[in-house]
């Protein structure tokens, strides 16, 4: 798999603060990044897989429902991974 258990704790480490801190907010956002990126790049080779086109429509939702979980819980959390990932700043 694209996305191995060190991957993983790298990525959980550089925004959750530990690699074993896999439930937090920010974590899972960077987490959900990466694999949005990874199944933009698999629809512009597959421009009819509809599944992955699917996989990709909830995977941004739930980034979405995060971000505006963390807006609400900690306007500063919001803010640093905004910036970290660098997304553009979906909450109005």
């Amino acid at each position: 798999m694209y996305l191995s258990k060190e991957y993983k704790a790298g990525i959980f480490a550089e925004f959750a603060g530990a690699a074993d801190n896999t439930g937090s907010a920010e974590g899972q956002v960077a987490l959900f990044t990466k694999r949005i990126a990874h199944l933009t790049e698999h629809l512009k080779k597959n421009r009819k897989d509809f599944n992955t086109q699917r996989s990709l429509q909830k995977l941004v939702g739930k980034r979405r429902s995060l971000l505006a979980y963390l807006y609400k819980k900690d306007i500063n959390r919001y803010r640093a991974i905004i910036k970290g990932l660098g997304l553009r700043d979906i909450i109005k």
